[in-house]
């Protein structure tokens, strides 16, 4: 889907075709729109494959009069295997105009849509990148705080666990935390580069605004490792607690075999076809229930102070 934008004073609106200093936005290109930002706007098709490539790294680099930046971004879909992962997003300069492309929808773009993103611009190319990518590093961040939330949910779970379902969502997350730990390295590259090139002609406020970038980058990193050591560590852990409960499990269920295993037998010798003593008496059933209770009660209570329930 392509949509086309313009800014107002700061009000960002849609308008239906290209002019100068607008933002042409791409989300989930079917070829009909690639083979359009290809003949239109002189995108080369590596370019794009790259940019559609859920694997591609973020870098930046320069064509002629083209500026060209790829970054990874946080996205969350609930009904995937691994909800919380990331694409890559790219940013192109080219023609007075910025070209965002991406695989699919995400919160980032959607934010630049309902003009929540502040002191960004249309019409200059660091006030639009710089903003985007202090936008990335919170969604990082944000998103990161959700995992450890939803961790410590399910390590509440884990304490009464028998099965592995629990153990599955914490190496779920930990798969997220990996895929994280290696977008934001690879953006940490490319913040470096741009503060390093010449690529934007940095000012000194936009200087203080990519150390702003680069240091929360540097704090979702950290995050995500804390994070991902103590997801490792909480499930090893666990991994004992749940087989260990299913041991206590597996005690008590052999400890009512026994228990009950007592008034059977005694059932069965009374239900031989053979001469059994007092078969003649008239009390002998309820002599048989009361003698199999009480058996039944002392193993419990023997049962009980070797703490078996």
């Amino acid at each position: 889907m392509i949509s086309i934008w313009r800014q107002d004073e700061k009000t960002i609106t849609r308008i239906d075709a290209p002019e100068p200093n607008c933002w042409i936005n791409v989300t989930e290109p079917n070829n009909y729109e690639i083979s359009y930002l290809i003949n239109r706007f002189g995108i080369e098709p590596d370019l794009l494959n790259d940019v559609l490539d859920i694997d591609e790294q973020a870098r930046a680099e320069k064509d002629d009069d083209r500026l060209i930046f790829i970054t990874r971004i946080p996205v969350y879909q609930e009904d995937r295997e691994i909800p919380y992962y990331t694409v890559p997003l790219g940013i192109i300069f080219v023609d007075g105009m910025v070209i965002t492309i991406c695989l699919q929808e995400n919160e980032i773009v959607g934010d630049l849509v309902e003009n929540r993103i502040k002191r960004i611009s249309l019409v200059n190319r660091r006030s639009f990148l710089l903003p985007m990518l202090f936008r990335v590093s919170f969604y990082f961040l944000r998103y990161l705080k959700e995992i450890n939330r939803r961790s410590s949910q399910v390590e509440k779970e884990l304490q009464k666990a028998v099965r592995n379902t629990e153990l599955i969502q914490l190496l779920t997350m930990e798969k997220s935390l990996t895929f994280f730990t290696t977008s934001l390295k690879s953006n940490e590259f490319l913040l470096e580069k741009i503060r390093k090139s010449n690529f934007l002609n940095l000012t000194e406020e936009d200087v203080e605004l990519i150390e702003d970038v680069v240091t929360e980058n540097r704090q979702a990193i950290e995050m995500a490792n804390i994070h991902n050591n103590i997801l490792s560590s909480m499930m090893d852990a666990f991994a004992s607690v749940i087989s260990n409960n299913l041991n206590v499990v597996m005690k008590q269920l052999t400890s009512i075999s026994l228990i009950l295993m007592i008034p059977t037998l005694i059932a069965s010798i009374y239900g031989m076809n053979i001469p059994l003593p007092f078969q003649k008496d008239p009390w002998v059933f309820l002599g048989v229930l009361l003698g199999s209770g009480c058996l039944a009660g002392v193993s419990i209570f023997i049962f009980r102070r070797k703490k078996f329930f």
